[in-house]
C-alpha cells in the first residue's frame, strides 16, 4: 500500500519534479571531492547549490518544511546554536572593524545555511549515490597522488597555482566525508568499495603535505576503533572531556606548549612550523587575557594587530597577531567572543553530545569519531569561520545522517 502510494506520488508531475530535484541535489553532494580538487574553495557553492535543489525538491513534494527545518531549531541544541550566532552578531556592536566583521559574517552565514539545508534534507536521498560518490572520491584521491608524484604538472597544465598545499583543503574536506560515506556503503553491502575508499584516501593523505589531514584521519580512526568497544556513556564522556578540554585550555595552550614541548620534538616537526604555532598561540592567548569577557568582536582576527587590545599585549608578541587567525578555532572563539562566546560554544558541544547519545551504536560511534577528527583539525589548523570548512562539515553530517535510511529501522534518525 505504501509502495503504491509512493509510486502514485512519483508518477504525478509534482512528484516527478521533486524526485528529479532530490536526485540532482544528491549528485551534487557526491561530486564535492572532485569540485574541491579543481577549485579548493568551492565547497560553499557546491553545498549551497545542493541545498537549494533539495529545498526545491522538498517544496515540490509537499513535505512539511516547518518540521524539517524549523522544528530542530527549537530543540535545546538548536536554541544554543542560535544563541551562539546571536552573540556573534551582538559582538559587532563593539568590533573596532565592523566592516571586516560584517564581511566575515556574510561569508560564513550562507555557508552555514547551505550546510544546514544539506544536513537536514539530503540524508534520505544519499544512499542511491553512495557508490558513485565513493568512486568520485577514489578518483579524486588518485588524481591528487598522481599530480603530487609528477611535480604538479597537471595543475601547471591547467593554469592553476603550482603548490602542493593547494590540495590541503580538498583532502581535509574528504577527511570529513570518507568515514560516514564508508559506513553508508557498508550498510548497503558495498564493504569492499568502502574499504577501498578508506585505504586510497589514507594513501593520498599520507602522500600529501597536509599534516592536519593525517592528524584528523588518525584521530577519527582511533576514536572509532576505541569507542566502539567502550560503553556509550564512557565514550560520550571521553569525547566531551577532550573537546571541552581543548576549549577551556585554548587561552593557555601557547604557554603550556612553550614550557613542556621539548626541542627535539620541535626539530622532528620542523615541517609543521611548530615554533611559529606556539608563538601564535601565546600571542593570541595574551590578547584573551587582556580582554577576556566580551572579546575583540566577531571576525576581527584577520587584522588583530590593528585592534586596541593588541596595544595591551607585550611588544614582542604583537608580531604574531598579524598572521590572520590563531590557527586554533577554540582560541579564536575566545579572542573574538570572550568568555560568553566560549561558554555558549561549550553548551552547543554538550547538547550535541546529548543528542548523539540517542543514536544507534554505529551511528553514534561514527559521530563521535567525526567530532574527534574535526575537533583536532580545528585545534591546530584553520580559522573558525572559514566557509569551505563549514560547508564540508555540513556534507559530512548529511552522510552521517543518511546511515539510518539504509536499514529497516529508521526510528533512531535525528
Amino acid at each position: 500500500m505504501i509502495g503504491a502510494a509512493s509510486a502514485g506520488t512519483s508518477a504525478s508531475p509534482a512528484g516527478g519534479r521533486a524526485a528529479t530535484l532530490d536526485r540532482l541535489g544528491a549528485v551534487v553532494i557526491a561530486a564535492l571531492p572532485a569540485c574541491m580538487a579543481v577549485a579548493n574553495r568551492s565547497s560553499p557553492v557546491v553545498v549551497g547549490l545542493a541545498g537549494l535543489l533539495l529545498l526545491a525538491g522538498a517544496a515540490a513534494s509537499g513535505r512539511p518544511l516547518r518540521a524539517l527545518l524549523l522544528a530542530p531549531l527549537a530543540t535545546p541544541v538548536g536554541v544554543a546554536a542560535l544563541a551562539f550566532l546571536a552573540w556573534c552578531g551582538i559582538s559587532l556592536a563593539w568590533s573596532p572593524l565592523p566592516g571586516l566583521s560584517l564581511r566575515t559574517l556574510s561569508e560564513f552565514l550562507p555557508a552555514l545555511l547551505g550546510a544546514y539545508l544539506v544536513a537536514r534534507l539530503a540524508p534520505p536521498h544519499l544512499g542511491r549515490v553512495a557508490a558513485p560518490a565513493a568512486w568520485i572520491l577514489v578518483a579524486t584521491c588518485l588524481y591528487v597522488m598522481a599530480d603530487l608524484a609528477s611535480g604538479l604538472v597537471i595543475r601547471e597544465a591547467l593554469g592553476q597555482r603550482v603548490a602542493a598545499f593547494a590540495f590541503n583543503r580538498p583532502l581535509l574536506t574528504m577527511m570529513l566525508l570518507v568515514g560516514p560515506l564508508a559506513l553508508v556503503l557498508a550498510a548497503t553491502g558495498r564493504r569492499v568499495l568502502a574499504a577501498a575508499a578508506l585505504a586510497i584516501f589514507a594513501a593520498a593523505a599520507w602522500r600529501s603535505v597536509s599534516g592536519a589531514t593525517v592528524l584528523g584521519l588518525a584521530a577519527g580512526a582511533l576514536a572509532f576503533l576505541a569507542l566502539r568497544r567502550l560503553p556509550a556513556r564512557l565514550g560520550l564522556g571521553l569525547t566531551g572531556a577532550a573537546l571541552l578540554g581543548a576549549l577551556v585550555l585554548a587561552p593557555v595552550e601557547g604557554d603550556l606548549l612553550a614550557r613542556t614541548m621539548p626541542e627535539a620534538l620541535h626539530q622532528r616537526l620542523a615541517g609543521s612550523s611548530t615554533r611559529a604555532r606556539v608563538a601564535i598561540a601565546r600571542s593570541f592567548g595574551a590578547a584573551v587575557a587582556a580582554d577576556p569577557w566580551r572579546g575583540a568582536g566577531y571576525g576581527t582576527s584577520a587584522r588583530f594587530q590593528d585592534l586596541p587590545v593588541a596595544e595591551r599585549v607585550e611588544p614582542e608578541m604583537r608580531f604574531m597577531l598579524a598572521v590572520g587567525h590563531p590557527h586554533n578555532s577554540f582560541l579564536q572563539v575566545w579572542a573574538e567572543l570572550g568568555v560568553v562566546g566560549a561558554a555558549l560554544a561549550a553548551l552547543v558541544l554538550l547538547l550535541t553530545l546529548r543528542a548523539v547519545a540517542g543514536w544507534t551504536a554505529t551511528a553514534r560511534t561514527m559521530a563521535l569519531a567525526l567530532l574527534a577528527g574535526a575537533g583536532i583539525v580545528a585545534f591546530v589548523e584553520h580559522g573558525a569561520w572559514q566557509a569551505w570548512w563549514t560547508a564540508g562539515v555540513g556534507a559530512a553530517i548529511a552522510w552521517l545522517r543518511a546511515l539510518p535510511y539504509q536499514s529497516q529501522d529508521p526510528t533512531h534518525e535525528r
